[in-house]
């Protein structure tokens, strides 16, 4: 993370930064995210991480009032401007103060929303692809939180560490249905028979940003493109593997458990990941 961010229309030192240490975000993780790859300076399809990030908080009764698409993309722009940052990634967090929780908090100022911003460097992704493992740990889409990007990651977070510590760079996380439903952290993607396979939001999977920007390409591309339900051995008999995150872009799995995986230049993974290059040269407005 870089020194400076973003906090309630001030740019503070993060070292200094303060939010009310007595609220619905600090006891409950009520609040929402969405992290927003940088490139030339500029943040990456801003318009639908706003949508998607609004869409959240009004599921969580987080109130957003006072922001708008335009002033939060501003304030994120000037705090590329200042950190310097060429190509990097934003993460937007909206930080309740208040709710219908069962230790109730007041507060005195009419604010019932803090809106914090940082950027950061884009994550190092090796240069000989990603390497890949089964999680032991599940995503239960019975819960009220699946499908949205609150600051109850820790979950995801032990699931990617948990990975880290058997030297992978990532871990496909499975359901209490045993069905495959993304990475840790990305979106999941492979390739069968020229075909396309990725599963369907109701398995728990994020309806990431990148992912859907993977879906239009193959589309554009008459790329085959399938949403769907699948189970483990639908993932070990691919012939290619790619995961999507904004801070990933599309990212080719080299290893997967013990196969490994080449990325062949006319392979599905680099016709998507050289179709994705020019859009983040020169990202839409937003």
């Amino acid at each position: 993370m870089h020194p400076v961010i973003y906090l309630n229309k001030t740019m503070v030192e993060a070292t200094k930064a303060r939010v009310a240490p007595v609220s619905s975000a600090m006891l409950y993780g009520r609040g929402v995210f969405t992290t927003v790859a940088i490139y030339d300076a500029k943040p990456f399809l801003w318009s639908k991480h706003w949508q998607r990030l609004t869409a959240h908080a009004a599921k969580l009764d987080i109130d957003h009032t006072g922001c708008t698409e335009k002033s939060v993309g501003d304030a994120m722009k000037k705090l590329i401007a200042f950190n310097q940052v060429k190509d990097g990634r934003a993460r937007v967090i909206m930080l309740a103060r208040s709710g219908r929780d069962t230790w109730r908090t007041k507060t005195s100022s009419a604010k019932k929303t803090d809106l914090l911003i940082m950027t950061g460097d884009p994550p190092k992704a090796p240069p000989n692809g990603l390497s890949l493992a089964v999680s032991p740990f599940r995503t239960n889409t019975f819960s009220p939180l699946t499908g949205i990007k609150s600051l109850n990651y820790l979950s995801n977070v032990l699931a990617w560490e948990e990975a880290q510590s058997r030297d992978f760079d990532e871990a496909v996380v499975l359901n209490e249905r045993g069905e495959i439903a993304s990475a840790t952290t990305a979106n999941l993607f492979w390739v069968k028979n020229g075909t396309v396979h990725t599963p369907t939001l109701s398995t728990g999977a994020m309806a990431g940003v990148t992912r859907e920007c993977v879906i239009d390409i193959a589309s554009k591309h008459f790329i085959p493109l399938l949403e769907g339900i699948y189970e483990i051995g639908d993932l070990t008999d691919a012939d290619e593997i790619f995961l999507t995150s904004a801070g990933l872009g599309v990212a080719p799995v080299t290893t997967f458990d013990f196969r490994r995986y080449a990325v062949e230049p006319s392979s599905v993974t680099r016709v998507i990941a050289q179709a994705f290059a020019p859009l983040t040269r020169d990202p839409p407005r937003g």
